[in-house]
């Protein structure tokens, strides 16, 4: 046998360099799988609202735990508990109880460019007008003949912030106020109609938002 083949034949040596690149090959592709799977696993700390949040209201750290979750790529889309509280925010559209908070529903109250109107109602409303809710605000002038005009769409879908039940009243004559925010440039047309003792109907917008 020829020195060519007993070399080829001969069992791989520990200082061999291509036996040791290729464990160190082994050692790496082992190390990044290790730590693709751990980076998986591991969750984020974020917000959640121990109780329904209405819009308009201010965000307080008191209203809010801690939760570690995995969000994938979504980190960035939701409120972080990893970083500090966000100081003088408020909430842009409803957060229900046990719900993530959107970085997209949160704003700073300066930036705000609707504003909370009380706007009393008579009669029952429908049980899907409720807190979070979206409602159209329709509005009928009084005539001369002590009726009313013939009712037009003041604001679409504006947000119910809160139902207040009148606890002396039921039924058909119940009459209710429900705090709805009304945007800055129909907060003076909301404001006039209520003055002139318009009649002011709240339907429910299943939408949910203005088009």
């Amino acid at each position: 046998m020829s020195d060519a083949a007993v070399s080829r034949l001969r069992k791989p040596s520990w200082k061999d360099p291509r036996l040791l690149l290729g464990l160190l090959l082994v050692l790496l592709s082992t190390a990044g799988t290790i730590s693709l799977v751990a980076s998986l696993d591991r969750g984020i700390e974020v917000y959640v609202a121990r109780k329904g949040i209405p819009a308009g209201d201010h965000l307080v750290a008191a209203d809010f735990e801690r939760s570690t979750m995995r969000l994938g790529g979504a980190e960035t889309q939701y409120l972080r508990a990893d970083q500090p509280f966000p100081e003088g925010m408020i909430a842009t559209a409803f957060v229900g109880k046990g719900q993530l908070v959107p970085t997209s529903s949160i704003a700073a109250a300066r930036t705000l460019t609707s504003k909370p109107v009380a706007v009393p109602v008579e009669g029952v409303l429908p049980e899907q007008l409720q807190e979070g809710a979206a409602a159209d605000l329709w509005v009928a002038a009084p005539d001369e003949r002590n009726g009313f005009k013939e009712p037009h769409l003041l604001v679409r879908a504006g947000d119910v912030v809160k139902v207040v039940q009148n606890q002396q009243t039921f039924g058909a004559n119940a009459s209710q106020v429900v705090i709805v925010l009304i945007p800055d440039g129909q907060l003076s047309q909301v404001l006039a109609a209520q003055a002139n003792k318009s009649r002011i109907s709240l339907v429910w917008n299943p939408a949910g938002h203005a088009s």
